[in-house]
């Protein structure tokens, strides 16, 4: 028998609903309609027995119905895209996938590490050196927005993908962010044409009941984030 709690035969995921990474994996979940159970991970005080289903203590993980244990977040996340089609996450063209994989990284690199980095330095200088970073990352998002939108495939927006999918799954989480930037560091993206596109799509994931499911309270995000900030 286990020494962990799990569904037998079911879909059981280890979560934290203020980790932007477990939000990954229950957008996903939820929006291809998979039942499952969430078994809640303190991040402050991991339950002893969590080491047995990820060795790296990190959320999210999900135990599939053989007992496979997934970790890491995008993993979870194709992992769900693939194994429940109908829910017509991702596309099947191989080339439309690379082009929205090409996206989630220019955010990966261009816009999630400047979050942090704008937070977590107590210099003025650099932080106004990373704020222009990161808003040279959205600007960078922006023009893909706009040629995605372009294409037959993003079916002139509001979405990656003209409806919500596996683009807003994978990167919702990180818009939310700009929450307690705002909150700690003053950071807004300007109402400019060069940010028109993703002004778009970011309204568009705010008012999706995928995102809003799942999204914790200012409040909390901002008190959840203080631990990044140098001179809260």
């Amino acid at each position: 028998m286990s020494e962990y709690p799990y569904v037998e035969g079911g879909y059981t995921l280890y979560s934290n609903e203020l980790c932007p990474y477990a939000q990954r994996a229950l957008r996903a979940l939820n929006t291809a309609n998979v039942p499952y159970k969430v078994e809640s991970i303190d991040l402050k005080n991991k339950p002893s027995w969590y080491h047995l289903v990820n060795p790296q203590l990190k959320v999210p993980a999900l135990r599939t119905p053989d007992g496979t244990i997934l970790i890491e977040s995008l993993v979870v996340a194709e992992f769900v895209a693939d194994q429940f089609p109908e829910a017509k996450l991702l596309s099947t063209d191989a080339v439309e996938r690379a082009q929205l994989r090409l996206f989630i990284e220019l955010f990966s690199s261009r816009y999630i590490p400047f979050i942090y980095r704008t937070l977590m330095t107590a210099d003025k200088e650099e932080q106004e050196k990373h704020k222009q970073a990161l808003l040279d990352g959205l600007k960078e998002a922006n023009k893909e927005l706009e040629r995605q939108w372009s294409r037959p495939s993003g079916k002139n927006g509001p979405f990656w993908y003209g409806e919500w999918g596996y683009a807003e799954i994978a990167l919702s989480s990180f818009i939310g962010l700009l929450v307690p930037l705002a909150h700690y560091r003053g950071v807004s993206v300007p109402q400019t044409d060069e940010f028109a596109a993703f002004h778009r799509w970011h309204q568009a994931i705010e008012e999706a009941p995928e995102f809003t499911k799942v999204k914790p309270t200012d409040q909390a995000v901002n008190e959840a984030y203080k631990k990044f900030v140098a001179d809260a």
